[in-house]
């Protein structure tokens, strides 16, 4: 029998690498493209069967960021599959991105230079809006609109006799010191990228806590720092055309900097091919390159997201 594998944000970025790759890993999957415009996603789904005839691959319209939209996908998914074997919890934004011109240049002259520039900590804000569902976009988008995805998949998830594996993409940037309870949407403050990505590990041991019983698992995955249509207005064209060269080499002191979204997606195929039931539920999973661009995963223990979910809970 064929796996089912459904992606969200499949159209572009770490989510179209991820598809091209899984397919090369499986060519006869049973792949759903989870796009907002389908127009996009038909152009990818042709691209995808000409190169893998042999594979099936379907189309679900669906906008994390609007929950009617969610609703709807979910339930044409429910109509049309009996059961998936992964969900990758991929579609994700990071609206308007500002460079914290002080935060850099005080970062350049510290000790912490390279790992400011893996997990742009305290370089980057957004601004953040409301939807239509009275949320904030940030948080409905990367974290609350895949939270009723899969309460709403869950009769196509949860079989304790083979069960199904939850991929979020989660961030480096991930920090608990962005995040709080009392504002979980971040709505008073200037990182929600950041929050939704600490608050998306968070969820991701809340789940395994709750549906493992069921045969449901869940781990997170860093993709690594990347050049894509996230990121790339950052900064004008020119400056990343400069910057390369000096990103190129610190790749050889820190193993962060996938760069293409290829790279990025090492650690989500790498998944693929793990039993969930043996994975910790508290390690985070680090798409990594070396300085000759050979890729590998990490992992990283999410000790802090357990120590502040036992002390909350």
């Amino acid at each position: 029998m064929r796996k089912a594998v459904l992606v969200t944000g499949a159209s572009s970025g770490v989510g179209l690498a991820l598809c091209k790759r899984l397919l090369e890993e499986d060519h006869e999957l049973h792949l759903c493209l989870a796009c907002r415009n389908r127009s996009k996603a038909e152009a990818v789904r042709a691209a995808l069967l000409a190169s893998h005839p042999l594979a099936e691959v379907s189309i679900v319209q669906v906008d994390v960021s609007d929950l009617q939209s969610v609703f709807r996908a979910s339930q044409e998914l429910r109509q049309r599959f009996q059961r998936l074997d992964y969900v990758y919890l991929n579609a994700g934004i990071m609206p308007n991105p500002q460079l914290n011109i002080k935060a850099l240049f005080s970062g350049l002259f510290s000790r912490k230079v390279i790992h400011m520039f893996s997990t742009a900590e305290g370089l980057l804000t957004q601004e953040d809006q409301i939807t239509a569902d009275g949320l904030q976009e940030v948080f409905e988008t990367n974290v609350f609109g895949h939270f009723i995805l899969i309460q709403e998949l869950a009769p196509l998830l949860c079989h304790s006799d083979s069960p199904s594996q939850l991929i979020w993409t989660s961030s480096r940037n991930a920090r608990k010191s962005n995040f709080c309870l009392e504002d979980i949407q971040h709505s008073r403050g200037q990182e929600p990228y950041s929050s939704s990505k600490y608050a998306v590990d968070l969820l991701s041991v809340a789940v395994n806590r709750n549906f493992n019983s069921r045969g449901l698992y869940s781990s997170v995955v860093c993709p690594g720092t990347m050049v894509t249509n996230m990121t790339c207005g950052i900064l004008p064209p020119f400056v990343w055309t400069l910057l390369m060269p000096i990103i190129w080499l610190l790749r050889f002191f820190a193993n962060a900097f996938t760069l293409t979204p290829y790279n990025g997606t090492e650690a989500l195929v790498w998944l693929f091919h793990q039993k969930p039931e043996s994975l910790n539920p508290l390690t985070k999973y680090l798409s990594a390159t070396t300085g000759f661009g050979s890729n590998y995963v990490m992992t990283q223990k999410s000790v802090d997201v357990f120590c502040y979910w036992m002390h909350r809970g």
